[in-house]
């Protein structure tokens, strides 16, 4: 299992000040969406520059002309790139093609996808690395979280690895842990605590321990 930070309301100095601060305890950092949609790829590339060991995700939410957004994210540096399950099967086939040229990976997120099930078997097949199951700001917001569609695409899966994110904090990452997906997402589980270090320790410690 490894542990991926989010970052979502930064600049790129903010994030990388942030990630100087937890670098030791996370093995991939992602560009989240709002941080690309404000600061361009750059933030990719300028994130990959200064932490050249970890692995860094661009959050793009890919839905269309899939190839080009892999390629241009993989130039900036991501080694990890995100599509939308919901986008048309085309688009996640050129994804995932374009992301094994470049020597990449595809996470794809199943945010809004109505039956997880039926459409991770479909994207297992397609040779996608990463299945997520995502529950997004506004759902969080009255009170869902992942879990039971984690064990469902587990049940499911074959090839791909799977990812889970959404509300994540320290209280709720034994249940996440006993799940067991390969990929756990935190965003402000981490970076809204008092001591992000700590928090970030902490979280490593609980995950390698199992």
């Amino acid at each position: 299992m490894e542990l991926q930070l989010a970052l979502d309301l930064v600049n790129i100095q903010e994030g990388i000040d942030l990630v100087k601060q937890v670098e030791e305890y996370i093995d991939v950092v992602e560009i989240g969406t709002p941080v690309v949609i404000n600061e361009g790829l750059r933030a990719v590339k300028e994130m990959k520059e200064a932490f050249p060991k970890l692995k860094v995700l661009a959050d793009l939410k890919i839905m269309d002309a899939a190839g080009y957004e892999v390629m241009k994210a993989s130039e900036a540096g991501a080694d990890i790139v995100t599509i939308l399950g919901a986008a048309e099967d085309e688009s996640i086939k050129g994804a995932v093609a374009e992301a094994k040229k470049q020597g990449k990976k595809i996470l794809v997120d199943m945010i809004a996808v109505k039956d997880k099930k039926a459409r991770a078997k479909e994207l297992d097949a397609f040779g996608v690395d990463y299945i997520c199951v995502h529950t997004g700001y506004d759902l969080q917001a009255v009170g869902q979280n992942s879990f039971e569609d984690l064990k469902a695409i587990k049940d499911v899966v074959k090839n791909a690895k799977t990812a889970i994110a959404g509300g994540i904090k320290l209280e709720t990452l034994p249940e996440v842990i006993k799940a067991q997906p390969d990929l756990i997402i935190v965003g402000g589980g981490i970076t809204g605590q008092d001591d992000i270090k700590a928090a970030a320790a902490q979280m490593q410690q609980m995950i390698k321990q199992g």
